[in-house]
């Protein structure tokens, strides 16, 4: 069964839960002629939306690309996401509302032993049902089964809460039924800030894991040819489809051939161990003993030396055109670009008189 398959399955099971634990409610509410026990009930079948919601994304993300949607819709899945967490903010923000009428309003609370039995079973199923769900999300990497699970896991807080401030009102007859249940509410909105906050980022464009930057380096280096990987971007469009981009170093004494085969070996073991659709450019080394190599071996030293400099690469010079180029890499220092790269080229000029020099600034996107 593939990821898909197995979040819509986790989601049919949250479905199927609420609906026999609102089916419970409501037969047993219709028997205690409870009003509160059937509103109860119907608040379980709206806590069904997150899985439904969950669901729809999940279909709509394996939507097959298109020309106006080339890469695919598996960005969908954050936008279901953003939804869950969204209802699980909102409840949160009412929730907390609620609690705060209640510390300046105590009420006192009337439980029946129907009552305390439908309390019980309602924060047993939710429970397990919610550590279910999280735990299906967490190891499918799908915030919105994720978000739904933890919605189910504070729906049985809420309520476990609710019946300990209850048992001390009762007992002890202090009522901190709103005090509990604004610092509860208060938990409620930070997490769901939180989830809001995971595929917000996504979407925006977050940096890649490091482990997986170094992993890639590291793979495309061991490739007979290859002298450095340098500029690694990749962008995700959902779970199942990633796009990127990396420059290798390689010799001047290649052919074009041999770096044709070589970036399409490269291309070719990147979808079948990563699943990335990687684009593969080439920096050239000067090799040999030359004047290329001489110069090649004074601008990088040279630009090496600065403290603010974290790498260099992608040195080229052409004779014929009289100009020379070469990347640099600057830490977090460094927030001006036009000024450092003017700074750069006044420093590099003595070692290359009548050169035209452009120096190019390329920012780490991938650790």
């Amino acid at each position: 069964m593939d990821r898909s398959s197995l979040i819509i399955r986790t989601s049919i099971i949250g479905i199927i839960a609420n609906i026999l634990l609102a089916t419970f409610k409501a037969i047993v509410g219709l028997l205690a002629s409870s009003v509160a026990i059937v509103m109860d009930a119907v608040n379980n079948l709206s806590d069904a939306l997150s899985s439904v919601i969950t669901i729809v994304g999940t279909k709509l993300s394996k939507l097959p690309p298109n020309r106006k949607h080339p890469f695919g819709y598996g960005r969908v899945e954050y936008f279901s996401a953003i939804i869950i967490a969204v209802i699980i903010l909102s409840a949160g923000i009412t929730s907390l509302i609620e609690s705060v009428k209640k510390i300046f309003h105590p009420t006192v609370p009337e439980y029946s032993a129907t009552t305390l039995i439908v309390i019980v079973v309602a924060i047993v199923v939710k429970l397990i049902l919610g550590k279910y769900v999280k735990k299906q999300g967490e190891q499918l990497q799908s915030d919105a089964l994720t978000a739904s699970g933890s919605d189910a896991l504070f729906d049985a807080i809420v309520t476990l809460t609710t019946l300990v401030s209850a048992g001390i009102m009762l007992l002890w007859s202090v009522s901190l039924d709103g005090i509990l249940g604004a610092l509860i509410s208060l938990v409620i909105i930070k997490a769901g800030v939180e989830m809001i906050a995971s595929p917000v980022n996504e979407l925006l464009g977050v940096s890649i894991p490091a482990e997986l930057s170094n992993q890639i380096k590291k793979e495309v280096s061991d490739f007979d040819g290859v002298h450095g990987v340098y500029d690694l971007i990749l962008n995700n469009y959902g779970h199942e489809v990633k796009i990127g981009s990396l420059h290798i170093a390689v010799h001047d004494t290649m052919s074009a051939h041999e770096i044709h085969g070589l970036t399409r070996k490269i291309t070719m073991y990147m979808v079948e161990h990563h699943n990335i659709i990687m684009t593969v450019g080439v920096y050239a080394i000067a090799t040999g003993e030359n004047s290329n190599t001489e110069l090649q071996s004074t601008v990088i030293q040279a630009l090496s030396a600065h403290k603010s400099i974290v790498q260099v690469h992608g040195f080229y010079y052409s004779e014929k055109d009289n100009y020379l180029s070469v990347d640099v890499v600057p830490d977090m220092s460094i927030h001006d670009d036009a000024t450092f790269t003017e700074q750069l080229r006044n420093e590099i000029k003595p070692l290359a008189p009548g050169l035209q020099i452009e120096i190019i600034v390329d920012h780490n996107y991938s650790e």
